[in-house]
């Protein structure tokens, strides 16, 4: 790495550890999910943040947006969301300078830094594919024009695992879109007990900006710029096709999953490891790194089959058995 990347690296490491301090004013305990997030961000990827109600999934994305100084905006889909609900739509308006009408193109809440897509999968298909585009190309075209997203564009959707009536669960091709899928659990004991006494008083903690979006966007192009060595990509594209179920699989793979994960899973895995070592300050990931962004990277793209469901093994199970199995 240069000189002026190894300062960047360090301003980094410094701006992890100043985001996780303002965070916790506000958000208690779920440090996992708070790390996930952050690596997520500076990969330049997205979030599917899956956990009963109640959690204060919303409360978390939108502290993240505040502390980093960025536009927030909270998109609840609903069975009639329509997808110009979510890109903007035109409207016809009067030149006053004219006299006659124009259109004007009216920007939905896709345009903003941190999108909160509530309850992704209570909104048909058609309607979720209006994020696709913007996800994957950060563009929106609507009636013939193309119009570009600011970067940084960053999109977390909920799940709610529970109520599944009414909704409509989401392709493959779009789940893969989603860099992480992040579990998110109840609290322990401990953490409870706090989040019911700070939040039933008046306390409103003040919370500091940390990184502004043109840091933020420096900062990702840094992730991309970490070295990594040989064998730690050999091991995340080992890892990621060890979980199709062909010939060259483990018998657990063959016998319980009916898709595995696709090139796109390797290169979330590399992404993620950088992501994690630039955050904790170090120049270059390693094997460890790649376990630990794993699970997150691989639970939405293992699809399980009827074997699985009978013996109540899940996509977090075998992703343990995978990587007890492919070594270095």
């Amino acid at each position: 790495m240069e000189h002026t990347d190894i300062e960047t690296l360090e301003r980094l490491h410094a701006a992890h550890g100043a985001l996780r301090e303002q965070i916790g004013k506000v958000i208690v305990g779920q440090e996992q999910v708070v790390r996930e997030l952050l690596v997520s961000l500076f990969a330049g990827g997205h979030s599917l943040l899956v956990g009963v109600p109640g959690l204060a999934k919303t409360l978390l994305v939108s502290t993240v947006a505040r502390v980093l100084d960025l536009r927030f905006s909270r998109i609840q889909f609903t069975p009639d969301l329509m997808p110009t609900d979510i890109t903007g739509t035109e409207i016809l308006e009067e030149d006053k300078s004219t006299g006659g009408r124009v259109f004007r193109f009216v920007r939905g809440p896709v345009f903003a830094n941190v999108v909160l897509a509530d309850e992704i999968n209570r909104t048909p298909p058609k309607t979720q594919a209006a994020l696709l585009q913007a996800m994957q190309e950060y563009q929106v075209t609507t009636a013939g024009e193309t119009y570009d997203l600011e970067r940084p564009f960053y999109v977390l959707a909920t799940q709610n695992p529970i109520e599944q009536e009414g909704t409509y669960p989401l392709p493959e091709a779009q789940l893969d879109r989603f860099m992480f899928n992040i579990k998110v659990d109840y609290p322990s004991a401990a953490e409870e007990l706090t989040i019911v006494e700070t939040t039933t008083t008046e306390r409103d903690p003040a919370l500091g900006t940390v990184l502004s979006a043109g840091e933020i966007v420096e900062l990702q192009r840094l992730v991309r710029r970490v070295p990594v060595a040989e064998r730690v990509v050999a091991f995340a594209v080992r890892l990621a096709r060890a979980s199709r179920p062909d010939a060259g699989a483990p018998d657990f793979v063959r016998q319980f999953v009916a898709w595995g994960a696709g090139p796109r899973a390797g290169q979330y895995l590399v992404l993620g490891a950088k992501a994690l070592a630039a955050l904790e300050g170090r120049p270059a990931p390693g094997l460890d790194d790649i376990r630990a962004v794993a699970p997150s990277v691989l639970r939405h793209r293992l699809v399980t089959n009827f074997n699985a469901e009978a013996e109540g093994v899940s996509a977090d199970d075998l992703i343990a058995r995978l990587l007890a199995t492919v070594v270095e």
